[in-house]
């Protein structure tokens, strides 16, 4: 039976997508795990995998256009199928259909609600029936990001069942229980409120035909015409390949919650490391045991800049180019903070000669590789903790002095500029900061990103010091009260003791929300700043 794929919610506040890119058309054979298309959000472009194989026998949006979270993107089924009552009446982009989906969405929510009573009321002697858990304060709804286990496996307590996307963070779920996984509530990649079925457990062979029949989305597809790629009926035969997609197709790393701290604290790249646990989990061991490639260590330490997709000119003649949900969102954003957010600037020069004699003696040490990015971002995580009122936001009628110190790092890409996060960095050492850049500038450029990853930052750095740019200002990343933008270190004349002699200096500007940051408070965290990078043993103290 042919499956209807709906434009999926990529992010929290994703009310739309935009296909930026098929890479299947309409007839072409169509694998589980093969990339339907590049999907366009309001935070990023995003590779989009199908989760059914068959062949592509609709597409609902065109190219380039953009449709409604939950309208119909595609349909795939059997080559030649009818799908005449699947096109009928499901507009890829149903205006005036909003009415009707709210009403339908309300009814679905209140007959999962039921449907979770009356699963409670039919579960057979030792079978037990697992929730969609509710893993953040906001969370309303879970999507499984990946499934660990499949119908028919053996689970015990502590294995990790699902990969579960909630409106924050991907967060590894393990199960409570021992017995055999007899029902996935939620196909991969599916979405479904908290507290509906998520996956029933209990001993093999038991009959759960019963609880799964009031399971919520099946009740919904059968109600519904909307989602009916929720529906399977042979969930036996269907999950087994699902359960058999490898790790390489999905950007997430399967890990264990020890070795990924582990990870953290030695700061060890885990998209490098060899898992050794089950179907290539990454383990305790693993980490222990990790010894970085010479090609690892080869890397470049700072993140290569990408420029923005080049434009052909053509004498004579005006061309467009349409925007990106991306640079939709980047433009607003940036004109929010310009006109609301009173700017002011403050610029210093740094001598750096110190900084580059302490960067070459730390690269001698074995497995190390950091740059001056990752030591002004060090240095910079340091000083915020002497001045928190820089490391503040505006919240109208009150200041919000952050308790934790997250860094943002401008990252270039294609279609604008994201900013991945690295929390706590404070607490992180050069190496830790140089695999976290490195990993996320990496996945920023590839659309590998999550959204969650480009939350929360308190402070941000804008580096273009790459390009020979000596010096400039950036817009205040909202609703950061601050933002560094740093120039590129330029080796010329300088005075020292009273000679002139060659030196290498780089120049800073501090950009600054004058609602939440004075004049002096800025300086005194600019003079903290060049203390640290003029004197890099001074951060020992």
């Amino acid at each position: 039976m042919a499956e209807v794929i709906t434009m999926p919610r990529l992010s929290d506040t994703m009310t739309e997508g935009k296909v930026a890119k098929w890479h299947k058309k309409v007839g072409d054979k169509v694998k589980e795990g093969d990339i339907l298309a590049e999907i366009e959000t309001d935070k990023a472009v995003q590779d989009f995998e199908s989760e059914i194989e068959g062949t592509l026998l609709f597409v609902g949006v065109e190219e380039g256009n953009a449709a409604a979270v939950d309208s119909v993107l595609a349909i795939i089924g059997k080559e030649g199928e009818d799908i005449s009552s699947l096109t009928g009446g499901s507009a890829p982009a149903a205006e005036g259909s909003s009415e009707e989906k709210k009403s339908a969405e309300e009814s679905k929510t209140e007959n999962e609600a039921t449907s979770v009573e009356q699963t409670s009321a039919e579960v057979p002697a030792g079978v037990e029936v697992i929730t969609m858990p509710r893993l953040s304060d906001t969370m309303t709804e879970g999507k499984v990001a990946k499934w660990h286990k499949n119908v028919g496996d053996t689970v015990k307590e502590g294995d990790l069942l699902a990969e579960i996307e909630t409106d924050k963070a991907v967060q590894d779920f393990e199960s409570e229980f021992n017995g055999v996984l007899l029902k996935q509530g939620v196909e991969e990649g599916g979405a479904a409120p908290v507290d509906t079925v998520l996956a029933i457990i209990g001993p093999e062979g038991t009959d759960v035909s019963a609880v799964g029949s009031s399971k919520p989305a099946e009740k919904s597809s059968e109600k519904s015409s909307d989602k009916p790629a929720e529906q399977k009926s042979e969930t036996k035969t269907e999950e087994k390949p699902a359960a058999q997609a490898s790790a390489s197709s999905s950007d997430r790393v399967a890990i264990s919650p020890l070795a990924k701290k582990m990870a953290q604290d030695k700061g060890v790249d885990i998209h490098s490391v060899q898992g050794s646990g089950e179907n290539g989990r990454i383990v305790k061991k693993d980490i222990e045991n990790y010894k970085p490639s010479e090609k690892a260590a080869a890397t470049a330490s700072a993140p290569s800049a990408s420029a923005q997709v080049a434009v052909n000119f053509v004498q004579g003649e005006d061309t467009e180019t349409p925007n990106s949900q991306v640079r939709n969102i980047i433009a607003k954003r940036l004109s929010e903070s310009k006109f609301t957010a009173p700017h002011y600037y403050l610029m210093v020069e740094i001598n750096m000669d110190k900084a580059i004699e302490a960067r070459k003696e730390i690269n001698t040490l074995p497995d190390t590789k950091i740059s001056f990015n990752d030591m002004i971002i060090k240095a910079t995580a340091i000083a915020l903790r002497k001045h928190p009122q820089v490391n503040s936001s505006w919240a109208g009628d009150k200041v919000i002095h952050r308790g934790n110190i997250n860094i943002g790092v401008a990252v270039a890409i294609p279609d604008g500029l994201v900013v991945p996060v690295l929390k706590n960095t404070d607490h992180m050492s050069y190496t830790q900061i140089s695999a976290g850049v490195k990993d996320m500038a990496g996945r920023a450029k590839s659309k590998g990103l999550k959204a969650n990853e480009m939350e929360g930052s308190t402070f941000s750095i804008s580096n273009l010091g790459m390009f020979g740019i000596e010096t400039f200002t950036s817009i205040i990343n909202q609703p950061n009260s601050a933002i560094l933008s740093v120039g590129a270190i330029i080796e010329k004349p300088i005075v020292k003791d009273g000679q002139i002699v060659v030196g290498n200096t780089m120049k800073l500007s501090l950009a600054c929300d004058h609602r939440v940051v004075d004049g002096a408070t800025g300086a005194q965290f600019l003079q903290t700043l060049r203390t640290y990078l003029e004197s890099p043993l001074s951060l020992l103290v």
